[in-house]
């Protein structure tokens, strides 16, 4: 894997590194982000993950398992999926070493074997996920000797066991005009762009991507307003920008999805790595200290 420089130095003893797939492989997966991370134990794991617009798959690899917790429940687990719903789930353990990918979730649809409804409001494991082949890959990624062979192997793996199943055009559409327009899109606008009723563009929609179109709009502005609070723009800002109708209307969308009041997110309550579990980057793709 070429070098990667340093995006930014963070406390809390993580160091990451961003994934460079071979061709053969990238051509294949698009829509797909992927990273090695560590966490050297020291301070202990305790990471608040918050929705984006993205399905999260992460492996833990060892014998150190996870604990997530959200509105939802309570889940002890190995490795865990996780959708767009809302709210924030905290992840906490003593270390952890594995591979996270971000799937985008008209390519989570295809490439993962899990109804993305059954991601909404909740996490699996993944065993659930893949059965005894989600186990083996755990141990075979445990023994790799690079992160380049963890990332090769998980790619692999994705296209081994890939669904087939391709969203509908009108809902792909729908998704990348939501993106597009940073969340900023009525639904009955993207009704009338796939060519369907509103009832049915919903009902395809959430099969497909997990959440309904409205939700999957909030989610992408919630995210783009939280990434302007924690740059420190002004609430005023981030809610012209984002196409809030006021102040309380940010305030609440910002809670709802946090915890927390946008002043909060704005003045540290949440630091950048906490907000994001990432790191330290590291330069190159040996996994030194671990045999």
């Amino acid at each position: 894997m070429r070098p990667i420089a340093a995006e930014r130095e963070l406390d809390g003893g993580w160091e990451v590194v961003r994934s460079v797939l071979r061709s053969v492989l990238r051509s294949r997966i698009a829509g797909l982000e992927m990273s090695g991370f560590r966490n050297d134990g020291a301070h202990g794991v305790d990471v608040l993950a918050l929705a984006r617009p993205v399905v999260t798959v992460a492996i833990i690899l060892g014998d150190k398992g996870i604990t997530v917790e959200n509105g939802a429940g309570r889940w002890s687990l190995d490795s865990y999926v996780g959708g767009m719903s809302p709210g924030a789930h905290r992840v906490r353990a003593g270390s952890a070493e594995g591979i996270k990918l971000r799937l985008s979730p008209v390519r989570a649809y295809a490439l993962l074997g899990v109804s993305p409804l059954e991601l909404n409001d909740s996490v699996i494991g993944l065993e659930d996920l893949w059965g005894r082949a989600g186990v083996l890959l755990r141990e075979q990624l445990t023994e790799a000797v690079s992160w380049q062979e963890r990332f090769d192997m998980t790619a692999t793996h994705l296209l081994r066991h890939r669904s087939g199943r391709i969203p509908d055009p009108e809902v792909r559409a729908s998704w990348h005009h939501i993106l597009a327009g940073h969340g900023r899109v009525a639904v009955a606008d993207l009704a009338e762009a796939s060519g369907w009723s509103r009832k049915r563009l919903w009902a395809r929609f959430s099969a497909q991507i997990g959440v309904t179109p409205k939700h999957a709009a909030r989610v992408v502005r919630f995210r783009r307003a939280f990434n302007m609070l924690l740059s420190g723009a002004s609430t005023t800002r981030a809610a012209t920008d984002c196409g809030f109708a006021d102040q309380p209307h940010l305030h609440r969308e910002i809670s709802a999805f946090t915890g927390l009041t946008p002043n909060l997110v704005r003045f540290g309550a949440i630091s950048p790595d906490e907000a994001d579990a990432e790191g330290t980057f590291v330069q190159d793709n040996a996994l030194g200290g671990r045999r």
